[in-house]
């Protein structure tokens, strides 16, 4: 288990602004990903180190957005301003989370141009819908594992470096069934308890040009 990726839902100025937006702060290159014609979304990738990423994504005008958790958590966001919607931890098998939840696990595909695909599987959109603060969980599919969007770029300059999480340690722990390591690995947590919606109030990332905040 750990950290994989962390998501930014594009504003009203859409996808390619929010993201040209970002890589200028960040000065970090981005990469196009692509539609995930089962959720009705598309994203723009960030390659990081320590196989991780930061995925900037944006909801599309089709039915699939209207039916999937994940469209519908981007859509929501988006309408309010955009901002970061979640955060995403890797496991090898969702099978305990499938028992734990009660619920079964969601297939998610992206083509390339070239006619690769990348697959994988992925559960507990629903809970990050009702309570943002908690992770969603994703395994990526053996077949596809070159794919890893971390891997977009041949050397990622950048970094997760500090995630501060609006809610509590012990909640998450609880929705991942207790792990006995932190999910979040080297990346700082500052987990904090203010009035209003729980969910991720910012993320740092070191990058070449220092410790940069969003």
């Amino acid at each position: 288990m750990r950290l994989d990726h962390v998501s930014y839902a594009c504003g009203q100025d859409g996808l390619t602004a929010t993201a040209d937006r970002i890589a200028e702060t960040l000065g970090l290159e981005s990469v196009k990903g692509g539609v995930h014609p089962r959720f009705g979304t598309r994203n723009v990738i960030f390659p990081m180190q320590h196989n991780q990423y930061l995925e900037v994504v944006e909801v599309l005008d089709h039915p699939a957005s209207n039916k999937a958790p994940f469209g519908q958590a981007v859509r929501a966001r988006s309408e309010v301003g955009g901002g970061w919607m979640g955060w995403v931890v890797a496991v090898d098998d969702l099978a305990p989370f499938e028992r734990r939840l009660g619920r079964d696990r969601v297939p998610g595909n992206r083509k390339f141009p070239d006619g690769q695909e990348l697959t994988w599987q992925q559960i507990g959109i629903k809970g990050l819908i009702a309570d943002p603060q908690v992770p969603y969980m994703i395994q990526w599919d053996e077949s596809s594992a070159d794919l890893h969007p971390s891997k977009a770029l041949d050397a990622p300059a950048g970094q997760i470096a500090q995630i501060s999480i609006a809610g509590s340690k012990d909640r998450v722990a609880e929705w991942l069934g207790q792990p006995e390591k932190s999910p979040l690995g080297d990346v700082t947590v500052d987990w904090q308890a203010p009035n209003g919606t729980p969910g991720i109030m910012s993320v740092s990332f070191m990058t070449p040009h220092g410790l940069v905040t969003l």
